[in-house]
């Protein structure tokens, strides 16, 4: 009678312990569906306005973009933020811009070392970075790529990217739109250095402009009222 009176009570506590679980497994099965799935991060190219467009490479079929000095945001690339939840992410290569002579190369006097900065601001003039670029040229093997639309030799532009850096920004979730404007470039050749900082001057090139971001949520539609 002891052996069976505690086989019973074995048997009633396994029952318990089993009906608990799947109690448990219920709820959190539940619960889990009750909680929506974040959306997934996407990273796209970026929706940009371009005040000076170069064009595109012959050989990357980017789309080449000259940043400009300035005073104000305004004045720059304005960069178009997708609706978003959290902070963006902000991704370029910034370039510096050399204007090609094959004389000047053939001649040896080709070289140049240039130091470009840009800024990367919000619309109410708040700088959030600030990116520099320097490299040497010498030969056209310094170039990134060439620049079709132009009349030089093979369809091409003089002027072309030369050194890349690549820049990640981060921008404030709060942000719906960035400038990257152009601050100043120094140029050394070899019988002297130029310094170019006025309003409106090229002094940067930048390409593959690309966001990453977590989408915002869709909006809730209120549901109707019953009449």
């Amino acid at each position: 009678m002891r052996i069976l009176a505690a086989l019973l009570v074995m048997l009633t506590t396994a029952a318990s312990s089993i009906a608990d679980a799947q109690g448990v497994g219920t709820r959190g099965r539940a619960a889990t569906r009750g909680r929506a799935a974040a959306p997934a991060t996407r990273t796209e190219p970026a929706m940009f306005d371009c005040p000076s467009l170069l064009g595109e490479g012959v050989q990357t079929k980017r789309s080449f973009c000259d940043v400009l000095t300035g005073r104000e945001p305004a004045d720059g690339i304005i960069v178009d933020l997708p609706p978003h939840a959290g902070p963006v992410t902000l991704t370029f290569d910034l370039h510096n811009r050399h204007m090609y002579s094959e004389e000047l190369v053939k001649t040896n006097r080709g070289y140049r070392r240039y130091t470009a900065t840009i800024g990367v601001l919000t619309m109410d003039n708040t700088l959030l970075s600030r990116a520099i670029v320097q490299n040497e040229f010498r030969t056209a093997s310094d170039l990134v790529d060439r620049i079709g639309g132009g009349a030089g030799p093979g369809g091409v532009k003089a002027v072309a990217p030369t050194g890349v850096e690549s820049i990640s920004v981060t921008i404030p979730a709060d942000q719906q739109s960035v400038s990257i404007l152009g601050e100043k470039v120094s140029v050394v050749r070899l019988d002297g250095v130029d310094n170019f900082t006025l309003p409106g001057q090229p002094v940067a090139i930048i390409s593959n402009v690309m966001v990453q971001y977590r989408p915002a949520p869709p909006k809730r539609t209120p549901a109707p009222r019953r009449r």
